[in-house]
């Protein structure tokens, strides 16, 4: 004897999933902004741990730490930026840093923040490196996935609900 089943509900059941579906990309963009919040927090604090000493030139070969003029600058800027977010397809991307920060005066002279911030991340010929920008991410990083998570889940059970 054969057997027959029914199922009511299906209509909104796949309703459901093609919403679901088509806030794919903005569900991703809101959990990538949280994740990018938490690297900049990090970014911000790591910043405001660089090493300093009172400026000097660094002749003859020598390297020298970043003045606290330069740190101060770098931590005036405020918290590192979030880019604004490239949708392709079903990728969106971003980055955190201070590409956008401005100017500051050190010592008479204008200096764009990012080039300080370069500068002090990596290195240069004079000043010794404190890459702290390398260190917040590595630091952030399972912050800003759990960040992510809980928002992806959360913005998905709002659908779901």
């Amino acid at each position: 004897m054969p057997y027959r089943q029914t199922v009511d509900g299906m209509d909104q059941i796949v309703a459901m999933l093609q919403k679901a579906g088509d806030s794919a990309v903005g569900i991703a963009a809101k959990a990538l902004y949280k994740g990018a919040g938490v690297v900049a927090d990090e970014i911000s604090k790591g910043a405001r741990s660089v090493r300093t000493s009172p400026f000097r030139y660094a002749a003859g070969g020598r390297m020298r730490d970043p003045s606290p003029e330069e740190k101060a600058a770098i931590v005036s800027a405020g918290a590192a930026g979030i880019a604004k977010f490239r949708k392709t397809g079903s990728e969106v991307n971003t980055s955190v840093g201070y590409s956008r920060s401005g100017y500051c005066t050190i010592a008479g002279k204008t200096k764009p923040i990012p080039v300080i911030v370069n500068s002090i991340n990596s290195g240069t010929s004079f000043m010794k490196k404190q890459p702290f920008i390398r260190k917040a991410v590595s630091v952030s990083r399972s912050k800003a996935t759990d960040a992510i998570t809980g928002e992806v889940e959360r913005l998905v059970g709002e659908i779901i609900k």
